[in-house]
């Protein structure tokens, strides 16, 4: 998948003296919801994800339930 953030920032760095092998960005989405228990919280966030936050063929994704 093409990063043209991710190449941007990679230039950038390599102008400041920072050599990388590769670079790539990441999104993070913040869910605030009501749930009875943790169990349903992750089975809300994932089905969310799966149905319209993440590509599943080219995107991968964590989910974290804080309380």
């Amino acid at each position: 998948m093409l990063d043209p953030e991710a190449r941007a920032i990679r230039h950038a760095l390599e102008n400041l003296g920072f050599a990388t092998e590769a670079l790539s960005t990441a999104r993070v989405f913040l869910v605030t919801m009501e749930a009875a228990d943790r169990k349903e919280a992750e089975k809300r966030a994932a089905e969310m994800c799966e149905r319209l936050l993440a590509n599943p063929v080219i995107h991968r994704y964590e989910i974290e339930v804080m309380k």
